[in-house]
């Protein structure tokens, strides 16, 4: 794969890299997927060129295996200059909106699963006049950390109308097969992340996921529930980066063929 920059400078993650046998199979399928569905990625190039002004395709860096910085390709999917939009959306980051009861004023002691009989399982902090478990604390902190590093906008006013209906097919991730062609990528693994979420995931309790291949779809992407929060997501892709096998890519490779053409509920 040579030599990439890398985010984090750490040689357990450094050292890893794809194997071969994984590897033979992600540059055929690619290579397949882009050769049989050529046709249908004209209309679409066309009907991008038409209906918006800008580049065909959106690029950003991303963070993928062993820390490794890459350029991500997808189509663009959004109007010229969105990307400066993100500031002035964020308070509309539903990750963010759905635990704004997170905050200390909402947490106390009486909420603490581990707190039996009123014997608190850990000293109490009295924070803003409230008094909270300090390991319910510390719990909630790291969830709120982790829900406030991925964004997502419901009926984003940046997408434009053929961007909404790529977004809805996932057909804006065909590009991810050059990825996976150039070796940035696997077909199956954890979602590479922007530069700005991979910041607050660096934690040895987070950072397993690192250890997996870059995927264009993973195990959280084919769960039941489609709103996992990021905690879980997190959670499953450690878990992956752990246990993954050609058998478990197969059956993730299986269960995303009918997703392809379903209404996304939540992709990077």
């Amino acid at each position: 794969m040579g030599s990439k920059k890398t985010y984090k400078n750490d040689h357990q993650f450094n050292d890893y890299r794809i194997g071969l046998g994984k590897r033979l199979f992600d540059i055929i399928f690619s290579a397949l997927a882009l050769i049989v569905f050529s046709p249908f990625l004209l209309l679409i190039i066309i009907s991008i060129k038409l209906t918006s002004r800008g580049q065909l395709l959106f690029k950003s860096e991303r963070v993928g295996t062993g820390y490794d910085i890459f350029t991500f390709y997808k189509f663009r999917t959004m109007y010229k200059g969105a990307d400066k939009e993100r500031v002035r959306l964020s308070e509309l980051n539903e990750y963010l909106i759905s635990h704004k009861k997170n905050s200390v004023g909402f947490i106390n002691i009486e909420n603490c699963p581990e707190c039996e009989l009123g014997k608190p399982c850990s000293p109490s902090l009295f924070i803003d006049g409230i008094e909270i478990c300090e390991n319910l604390y510390l719990r909630k902190k790291r969830e709120r950390l982790l829900e406030t590093t991925f964004f997502k906008v419901k009926d984003d006013p940046r997408i434009t109308t053929v961007g909404k209906f790529l977004r809805n097919t996932n057909l804006d991730e065909f590009p991810q097969f050059i990825n996976v062609l150039k070796g940035d990528m696997s077909i199956v693994g954890n979602r590479p992340i922007p530069l700005y979420e991979a910041d607050k995931l660096t934690t040895d309790e987070w950072s397993y996921r690192f250890l997996a291949p870059a995927g264009i779809t993973g195990l959280w992407q084919v769960h039941k529930d489609n709103k996992l929060k990021a905690e879980n997501r997190i959670r499953l892709d450690n878990q992956y980066a752990m246990v993954g096998s050609p058998k478990q890519d197969l059956i993730i490779i299986l269960k995303t063929i009918p997703a392809l053409f379903r209404i996304r509920k939540a992709l990077y």
